[in-house]
């Protein structure tokens, strides 16, 4: 056989082993598809069958830097985020107060049984009254737990929102940036806080200075939880809870009257703050309900 000849064979067979391998890799490729097809089917199938799965999200911090709204020219841009920017906050808040809340319903319990407390039991009980400004020389301690249960619980997320963009001028005001005080609290001792420029000169007080956005947020629930002038909006809270009700910003809101020297004007403002934000849907959305586990 001549070189050419034996050439020729050569490139033959070698296309020849190339066809069959292009077959081979056509017949696997289209196997590989149709099994994957099929394992899709299975799946969708299966999970068609199974439960819903529940996904939690993971709650965020709060962010340490106070935004400047004040340079956001969008306003509804600026409320979505002065909103979403304070949301995180007052979550937080409502969590910590949610597991003072449980651990406090224990103390219902024993004060029920009239066991008594031991010495670690009461110390925590009587930590927790002078935080929440209840006498507790005045009453018993089944008293004193009783009370408790009236102060040591959540805020519609809703209506803390409205105050603070009432109270801060949706973040802008000079108290809210200088002194990271956004529901306008009042202090009272020389150098607590920022002296506001219309102050009356027979007044004393000052707006509060607070060293971050957290600690105004506390002081905010604090006081609507322990101050005389918001007891009508605990008891309204309390009823809510006995009757298994999710809590109305539009109803406690009712009990800020005197939060304001506005008065029943300034219930109006918080209550359309409310009302034009449709904030009453984060509160739906958050499951902000009494069917909490208390």
């Amino acid at each position: 056989m001549s070189s050419s000849s034996v050439e020729k064979s050569f490139w033959f067979q070698l296309l020849k082993r190339d066809d069959s391998r292009k077959i081979e890799l056509t017949i696997a490729t289209a196997v590989s598809v149709a099994m994957v097809g099929l394992i899709v089917t299975v799946q969708n199938l299966a999970d068609s069958q199974r439960p819903p799965q529940i996904i939690e999200i993971a709650e965020l911090e709060p962010i340490a830097v106070f935004p400047d709204f004040a340079s956001i020219q969008e306003i509804s841009v600026k409320k979505q985020q002065f909103f979403d920017f304070l949301e995180v906050y007052i979550v937080a808040e409502n969590k910590i107060i949610r597991s003072a809340r449980h651990e406090l319903s224990r103390y219902v319990d024993i004060a029920q049984s009239g066991v008594g407390f031991s010495d670690r039991e009461r110390e925590w009980l009587f930590e927790l009254a002078a935080k929440y400004r209840i006498e507790t020389e005045k009453y018993s301690e089944k008293e004193i737990v009783e009370e408790l249960m009236l102060r040591v619980d959540v805020l519609p997320v809703s209506l803390a929102l409205a105050q603070a963009a009432n109270e801060s001028a949706w973040g802008t005001s000079r108290f809210a940036l200088q002194g990271n005080n956004i529901f306008g609290q009042w202090c009272f001792e020389e150098g607590c806080g920022i002296v506001p420029a219309r102050r009356r000169s027979d007044a004393n007080h000052e707006v509060k200075s607070f060293e971050n956005i957290a600690g105004s947020v506390e002081a905010y629930f604090l006081n609507i939880n322990s101050h005389p002038s918001y007891a009508y909006l605990r008891d309204l809270r309390s009823r809510m809870r006995e009757r298994n009700l999710p809590f109305d910003p539009m109803s406690l809101a009712v009990g800020l009257g005197r939060y304001s020297e506005r008065g029943d004007n300034y219930v109006d403002e918080v209550q359309n703050i409310i009302l034009q934000n449709d904030l009453r849907k984060r509160d739906r959305r958050l499951e902000l309900k009494i069917s909490n586990p208390v």
